[in-house]
């Protein structure tokens, strides 16, 4: 059964963001995202969803960057700067607008990741300026199936990975969700922490050792239409 209404796509939201990031560190599993992908479409198949948003609309995921972040690239002599849509504020908190996706939600057990689905932030992301060097991240995909931020890799104008694991989404600080009047939902707490691959590509690119597994970087608000 699909759900569409202004509360059904909050909760199914909810759901999605809660299983997004389940674990407790970069290294746990979430949402039952073990098994292969052709299982898990064949298991989907069959299932019934307990709620769907088939087309997400608007609006934006947020981090407030982390003050420890912040004092890394600074000691690093690294320059943070948005990227196409995105902004940083004077308070230190990355904007990027989101421009698509899609969540749907399975009863627990029933499937394999039980959320499934992507939320596309195309057109914006982060760079970071050092030593001559340019890296940007960008065209961000939040998949909540695995807890797993990618995106786009390009090292002073050439293309490094076109989908790069680069964030872990550890939501074991998620507050509960927030349905406005305006027709929107938010859902704030989800802890955005670096993956070692990211930091890995970083480290070589700068020539720096300090960035590592598991950095946090900030914390993460997501704001939704839910179409009311």
């Amino acid at each position: 059964m699909t759900l569409r209404t202004p509360a059904a796509v909050a909760a199914a939201l909810a759901l999605a963001a809660g299983a997004a990031a389940c674990g407790g560190s970069s290294d746990s599993g979430s949402s039952g995202s073990s098994g292969s992908s052709s299982a898990a479409s064949s298991q989907s198949s069959s299932a019934k969803p307990v709620a769907k948003i088939d087309a997400l609309s608007g609006k934006s995921t947020s981090v407030a960057l982390d003050a420890g972040f912040v004092k890394a690239l600074q000691s690093l002599k690294l320059t943070p700067a948005p990227v196409g849509n995105a902004t940083i504020s004077k308070t230190g908190t990355a904007t990027f607008p989101i421009t698509g996706g899609n969540v749907t939600y399975y009863k627990p057990g029933s499937v394999s990741p039980y959320v499934q689905g992507k939320i596309d932030h195309s057109g914006s992301g982060l760079s970071l300026t050092g030593g001559g060097k340019t890296v940007k991240l960008t065209n961000f995909v939040v998949d909540p199936g695995a807890s797993v931020l990618t995106g786009k890799v390009s090292v002073d104008g050439k293309v490094a990975a076109k989908s790069a694991p680069l964030f872990f989404l550890n939501g074991s600080t998620l507050q509960p969700l927030q349905a406005k009047s305006n027709g929107t939902a938010i859902l704030q707490g989800t802890t955005v922490e670096l993956k070692d691959s990211a930091a890995q590509l970083l480290n070589q690119t700068f020539g720096v050792k300090a960035l590592t597994n598991g950095l946090k970087i900030g914390v993460a608000k997501i704001t939704v239409n839910t179409g009311a």
